[in-house]
């Protein structure tokens, strides 16, 4: 009996791995541009220091890509991870991811100029605050908080792109928002993504079959714990908001049978 648990539970976690790697794999092949580039300007910058203008050539193109490439991909991996926080763990990966790339494409490339256009513009900003202008270094360090907030809120936009049925704006708008309401979760999803990261940067065969899809799956995690508190939280002040009405009518109610009462009196 406690053979045939120790393989059950074995299987389980065989699964589980293969479905993980499996939905990696799938993000880094649609995500290849990228990684390509990233990977060149990696190996250049490690090889050939001072060739600032093969640099910026490569940031550009990572700029033009992310859009078009790396967002897309990226809301499909969550649609994927969704299910699973959810509780649909048998659902088929290969159509799951897929019909999320397909069902999020435009509005996760709408996002993705977006964050792209204020990513370039407030790293300028930085890059000119705390290089070129004398005594504006504190100016500096805000736009530095600000890009940390912005990059963090990704995490919201992923999963609530897969969650909701939202406009683009109102999906920007509301990634930041609660980026700042509930900032614990989401900065201990950044900080669970740093050590994924660091193991990665010791191991980096994991980028290819496990790390992306296990930031996507605590990042989504993480929000839908937030998501299902702020709709309990809800619910109770709509409770106590329906209890109040209660009493605030019984009270009417005897009052205006107290005042009946009065009147009748000789």
């Amino acid at each position: 009996m406690e053979m045939k648990g120790a393989m059950g539970g074995l299987y389980k976690l065989t699964e589980w791995i293969t479905r993980i790697a499996f939905s990696n794999i799938l993000w880094v092949i649609c995500t290849s541009p990228f990684l390509f580039i990233v990977l060149t300007k990696f190996l250049m910058a490690v090889q050939t220091p001072d060739a600032h203008n093969e640099q910026l050539l490569s940031n550009w193109m990572l700029g033009i890509l992310s859009p078009f490439v790396l967002f897309p991909a990226t809301a499909a991996l969550f649609n994927v991870v969704r299910k699973w926080v959810m509780g649909n763990s048998d659902v088929s990966v290969f159509k799951t991811f897929f019909r999320g790339y397909k069902e999020n494409y435009k509005q996760s490339m709408i996002g993705g100029i977006f964050y792209t256009l204020l990513f370039v513009i407030m790293y300028v900003d930085y890059t000119v605050y705390m290089t070129q202008l004398d005594g504006f270094q504190l100016v500096g360090i805000v736009m530095l908080v600000l890009l940390i907030v912005l990059f963090v809120s990704l995490f919201n936009f992923f999963s609530m792109t897969v969650h909701y049925e939202m406009k683009t704006l109102q999906l920007l708008k509301n990634a930041v928002l609660l980026t700042l309401i509930r900032p614990f979760r989401v900065f201990s999803t950044l900080i669970g993504s740093a050590v994924l990261v660091y193991i990665g940067t010791q191991m980096p065969v994991l980028f290819v079959f496990f790390l992306f899809c296990l930031m996507a799956l605590f990042a989504f995690f993480n929000f839908y714990a937030t998501f299902t508190k702020m709709q309990e939280q809800q619910e109770k002040m709509k409770k106590a908001e329906e209890e109040s009405e209660t009493e605030q009518a019984l009270l009417e109610s005897m009052d205006s049978v107290k005042k009946e009462e009065n009147g009748s009196k000789p």
